[in-house]
């Protein structure tokens, strides 16, 4: 299992951004299919962005429909880490972030979205949006 942690949560107004971060342990981090899920108070956990490798260097991203064009998820291989640039914020996306990796991470593995596909989670981050 992989390690990770996630930074960047925190209190924004409505329209402003925030950046998270995930910190992963592991060697072959480069092959971790990545992805960030989502859960707001009462609500079940749901999935937000990931991104699978396709080969070295390669990558395919995926989004739920409620954040494409305004969240971007980017990978950084040499320092083992996953992002989640969020811009353009509502309110509506006020909940705790989690990143995971995928139980099944290797290049060219099928793009996944379902919380049961990753095996590895993070403690979560807080972001607040206020109006």
């Amino acid at each position: 299992q992989v390690q990770l942690v996630e930074s960047g949560g925190g209190l924004v107004q409505a329209g402003g951004s925030l950046r998270l971060s995930c910190a992963a342990s592991g060697r072959t981090f480069s092959s971790y299919t990545m992805g960030w899920f989502r859960q707001a108070p009462g609500k079940e956990r749901e999935f937000v962005a990931t991104i699978a490798p396709i080969s070295r260097g390669v990558a395919r991203t995926f989004y739920a429909d409620f954040v494409k064009g305004r969240f971007t998820i980017s990978k950084d291989n040499a320092k083992n880490t996953v992002y989640l640039q969020m811009n353009s914020l509502k309110p509506e996306d006020t909940a705790v972030y989690y990143c995971a990796a995928a139980s099944a991470s290797y290049y060219g593995a099928p793009t996944v979205k379902d919380v049961k596909d990753f095996g590895s989670w993070g403690q979560g981050t807080q972001v607040t949006v206020s109006s």
